[in-house]
């Protein structure tokens, strides 16, 4: 069960976090205040599905590592505590600033400089779930050959 839940976990919680960035970008290149609203918005909802996601993926990498902390595990494990770090003190609280900016019409500079800060943060999870799906593939290719 624990070998399907990770990567699976794993795979819901990039994808999601990617929607969140292309949505953002795409909303502020192409929207309009009323859809810059509504993403921002949908990615609170969103919270719903990406902090379980996150959660089964960092509890049965937890469990699937077996105590295990040097080499790849180890490498996985500190990208994690980013990951979760990155979305505790930045995205999170940058995500529901912006929404409720984002809902009283107010784009201003706090709400450019914010949201910068959110998009980098952002694709720093992207790339650091991104390396860690490719690290366990090959951590599981390895085992398997």
């Amino acid at each position: 069960m624990t070998k399907t839940l990770h990567p699976l976990a794993g795979l819901i919680a990039l994808a999601t976090i990617a929607s969140f960035w292309s949505a953002t970008v795409l909303a502020e290149l192409f929207g309009s205040a009323a859809t810059i609203a509504t993403v921002k918005t949908a990615i609170l909802w969103g919270f719903l599905l990406l902090i379980p996601a996150l959660a089964a993926t960092g509890a049965s990498g937890l469990a699937l590592a077996r105590g295990a902390t040097g080499g790849g595990i180890g490498v996985k494990r500190k990208r994690m505590q980013t990951i979760a770090a990155n979305g505790l003190f930045l995205l999170v609280p940058s995500a529901l600033f912006l929404a409720m900016r984002a809902r009283a019409g107010a784009f201003g500079l706090d709400f450019a400089l914010v949201q910068a800060i959110e998009l980098i943060a952002g694709a720093v999870n992207l790339r650091l779930l991104w390396l860690n799906l490719r690290d366990g593939r090959r951590m599981t290719a390895a085992r398997r050959g």
